[in-house]
């Protein structure tokens, strides 16, 4: 006799993905219709692959964590239309002359398996993957159907440049659906969807003497991907400014705009900057996934943890005071600030932001971006947020006294105020703050918490390779004495396909938090100096910014090449 088949929730429970109490909160919250697996995705309390997972068990069917396109036949996905398969969230992968095996994300839903029956005159073998990851390879397999980047510059160089002078149309609900034929155009698109697909923040189209060259930014390191002909810098130009709503005309001066696209399903904002050189006009396009973005919005996602984790949660509920998150461009602070936001968001609180530029839109949060044409500034925009009764404010960048002065004393009367500065570690924010000319007796008693933080890149998971450091390379990392329990892992050199042979695939931050307390408020009114104050938080026991990263490296997370190349500033 046949066993009876596990419910999910029941196989969730024997592998502990998920707490008994995570079960009983996702029941209280699911509506009618709506699967318990999917309300506990929702809420962040199970991974989206491990309920792919279990899954798979409970039909007792083949579990795929990674669909490599390389291997996928291009004529079965041809087959299929690609709103059917974003749809259905499904995706044919081979055919072994008997039966097709497709890959599936619900395989309660039966229906799509008689119509691919039909389709391909064949049998359906189903295999279950996480609903991510066949959108990941839906987005990469069906612009392989397309020409790339690097094969359309074939046709820009067949086309006259008058016939791309008038290229004016408008956008496709979906880059992967768009049958526009102009070669900029499609170049363009391409681009864009390319990006997109390798998880690019920026595209940079660089202007040189004699030639245009176009880079990605991948996990905070740019590569080159494609250099178009010269000649064709123009257009390629002017078509970017005709989707971000910019002056064509204007060649003189820098410009901003935005784009909003949709890719395989996916909302995409693009913040578009156009900068004059001597060779003509440089533009980057900073790409933010808004779906993405939102589940990246969260401070256990971005690498908080453990106790300083429960600090912070403590910390940014408190109602007032003013909290800094430090660190060099690119470091990660405004999306930390964003999570912070998030977290606390509810109803009862009026929240406000005041931004250079708004980095993500928000939803129950007033946000201002300032604009200094105007006059907007930091300074003059958050005196207008204080007329508005807000409970918290966020302010982009404290860059000036004004602006430090105003913030400070919002904290002091009942607001809680979150901003950046930048400063290389946690200790010299206090300093900067003094240096900019708030009195320390301000200082010291309005912050609350300062939060220096870096961005790493992860060792991927898929081709990193294992090896036992030297007492040189321990020593390097400030831990000569540990006592490994495991093996550290390197990122492979030539890496794989999953890390577009980099050996390192996404980031997460490494990070030191300086609370408040009376030791160091006396330090600040004594006017000390940011070294001295680095002492006392030792003396005390703090984690360090370098201390974290090599605790990092001792997890396997990341690399001491990675560690020096972001602290390097802070080395000995």
């Amino acid at each position: 006799m046949a066993t009876a088949r596990k419910s999910v929730e029941d196989i969730l429970l024997d592998h502990s993905w998920v707490s008994p109490g995570d079960l009983e909160k996702a029941e209280g919250l699911r509506k009618p219709g709506q699967e318990l697996g999917q309300v506990l995705v929702e809420i962040g309390a199970l991974e989206p692959q491990r309920l792919a997972h279990a899954l798979a068990q409970q039909y007792r069917l083949p579990f795929m964590a990674y669909l490599d396109e390389h291997t996928i036949d291009l004529t079965l996905v041809a087959k299929v239309p690609i709103n059917y398969a974003k749809k259905n969230r499904l995706l044919p992968l081979y055919n072994d002359g008997s039966a097709v095996t497709l890959a599936v994300a619900d395989p309660s839903n039966f229906e799509p398996f008689d119509d691919l029956r039909v389709l391909f005159g064949l049998e359906i073998d189903p295999v279950v993957s996480p609903p991510e990851v066949i959108a990941e390879a839906i987005n990469r397999c069906y612009d392989r159907t397309q020409s790339n980047a690097q094969d359309l510059m074939i046709d820009l160089d067949q086309q006259g440049f008058e016939q791309v002078a008038s290229e004016l149309a408008n956008e496709p609900r979906d880059l992967l659906e768009s049958e526009e034929a102009a070669p900029v155009i499609k170049f363009v698109n391409s681009l864009l969807a390319q990006a997109a697909k390798d998880s690019a923040s920026d595209i940079h189209i660089e202007a040189f003497e004699r030639k245009l060259v176009v880079r990605f930014r991948v996990d905070g390191m740019l590569y080159d991907v494609v250099s178009p002909p010269k000649r064709f810098q123009a257009a390629i130009a002017s078509r970017i400014k005709i989707m971000a709503g910019l002056n064509i005309a204007e060649k003189r001066l820098p410009q901003d705009g935005r784009i909003r696209f949709r890719l395989a399903g996916r909302d995409i904002d693009v913040r578009v900057s156009s900068l004059p050189t001597a060779f003509g006009e440089r533009i980057v396009l900073r790409l933010l996934d808004r779906a993405q973005t939102l589940v990246e919005l969260n401070l256990d996602r971005l690498g908080y943890a453990g106790e300083v984790l429960e600090r912070l949660d403590r910390l940014i509920r408190q109602a007032h005071g003013i909290i800094l998150v430090t660190g060099p461009t690119g470091s990660g602070k405004t999306t930390t600030l964003y999570a912070s936001l998030s977290r606390i968001n509810s109803p009862e609180k009026n929240i406000i932001t005041i931004e250079d530029p708004i980095e993500y839109q928000l939803a129950g949060i007033g946000q201002m971006q300032v604009s200094p044409k105007i006059n907007l500034t930091f300074a003059n925009g958050l005196r207008s947020i204080l007329r508005q009764d807000p409970d918290v404010i966020m302010v982009g960048e404290i860059r000036d006294g004004e602006t430090a002065d105003i913030a400070i004393h919002a904290s002091l009367t009942g607001h809680l105020v979150f901003s950046t500065l930048h400063t290389n570690d946690s200790f010299g924010a206090l300093t900067r703050l003094v240096d900019m000319g708030v009195e320390p007796f301000l200082v010291s008693s309005s912050v609350l918490a300062v939060i220096a933080q870096r961005l790493v890149r992860l060792v991927c998971p898929a081709c990193r390779e294992p090896y036992t450091p030297n007492e040189a390379q321990l020593k390097r990392m400030e831990v000569s004495d540990v006592q490994l329990t495991g093996p550290l892992y390197k990122a492979r050199s030539g890496g794989c396909a999953q890390c577009r042979h980099t050996g390192y695939r996404g980031r997460s931050v490494i990070y030191e938090v300086m609370v408040m307390n009376d030791e160091i408020r006396s330090l600040v009114m004594r006017n000390t100096d940011a070294s001295a104050i680095r002492r006392a938080c030792v003396e005390r026991g703090m984690r360090l910014l370098r201390q974290h990263g090599a605790e990092r490296i001792l997890a396997g997370d990341t690399t001491l090449e990675e560690l020096m190349r972001v602290t390097q500033e802070e080395a000995v």
